[in-house]
């Protein structure tokens, strides 16, 4: 046991949680400052996250297999970054993206099929709670068997797991319109098209961008998870479970790094084009505020 370091790394923790607890409570009048504080604030605090993770698996000599600390995960990254572009080009690019636009997109679409057609809600609806709810381990395998061991079948896997959430969000969005505001849009002689362009469809954007930031981890998820059930020898899925059964923990831990920096970008640009595109909803004029 070295307690030096273990010491060392509390300390560290303890210093930083206050300087965080101040940067949190200080108000700055200067803008730039206070958004600067923001975002130094979530770095810090995970910067604190891994001194005190390298401080404990060190001080207490936790053997690498179990638990390698983040110095050796950065060695790993630093000199896996070949491997870690194929897996995440592989996995992110092909896969996550092509899976997740054509769920989302279709999704989209046969919401508002569906608001058109009250069969479809009656018929479809119900279905679509049906397979939602199918585990992905399920899925996997049948897809793999359907589109071969390639993306194809891990395209999809994502799009079965983003088309129902996009679905049931869209015509939960379509369907927030009062009945006050759609009368008014009749007064106007609006027909159907111009209606749901000009008043259902920006009322239903919450809906829609809370169903894009759900899938942007459920593709993620969906694609990594698909293969394990097969690929060919690349793919973030492929190198963890591979890597796993040779007790390279180190490789495990980057391929996980990089999906979850992967996925938190994804979720950030979703969430900063819903920062845009609904700039007049209350939830976002009071963060902004």
């Amino acid at each position: 046991m070295n307690l030096s370091i273990l010491i060392a790394a509390v300390v560290f923790w303890l210093a930083a949680w206050a300087f965080n607890e101040w940067l949190v409570r200080r108000k700055f009048r200067n803008p730039a400052a206070d958004r600067a504080a923001r975002l130094a604030v979530p770095l810090i605090f995970g910067a604190t996250i891994l001194v005190l993770w390298e401080g404990i698996v060190r001080g207490f000599n936790v053997p690498s297999v179990l638990l390698p600390p983040p110095s050796m995960i950065w060695g790993r990254l630093i000199g896996s970054v070949p491997t870690l572009w194929a897996d995440f080009r592989q996995t992110f690019l092909k896969s996550v993206l092509v899976g997740y636009a054509l769920g989302c997109g279709l999704g989209f679409l046969v919401a508002i099929l569906i608001d058109r057609s009250p069969f479809l809600q009656k018929g479809l609806l119900p279905l679509g709670n049906f397979v939602s709810a199918l585990p992905v381990i399920g899925v996997a395998p049948i897809m793999v068997m359907w589109f071969g061991f390639d993306w194809q079948s891990k395209v999809a896997v994502v799009v079965i797991m983003t088309f129902f959430p996009m679905l049931v969000n869209t015509v939960s969005g379509l369907a927030a319109t009062s009945h006050m505001e759609r009368d008014l849009m009749r007064t106007y002689a609006a027909d159907w098209f111009q209606t749901l362009v000009k008043l259902r469809l920006p009322a239903a954007w919450p809906f829609i961008f809370n169903a894009l930031k759900i899938n942007s981890t459920l593709a993620l998820i969906g694609a990594i998870v698909a293969e394990f059930f097969g690929t060919p020898i690349v793919g973030m899925g492929f190198r963890i479970s591979t890597e796993v059964g040779r007790m390279n923990v180190d490789m495990v831990w980057a391929e996980i790094a990089v999906a979850a920096v992967a996925g938190s970008a994804f979720y950030g640009i979703v969430a900063l084009i819903e920062r845009a595109v609904t700039f007049w909803h209350p939830s976002v004029r009071g963060g902004q505020a």
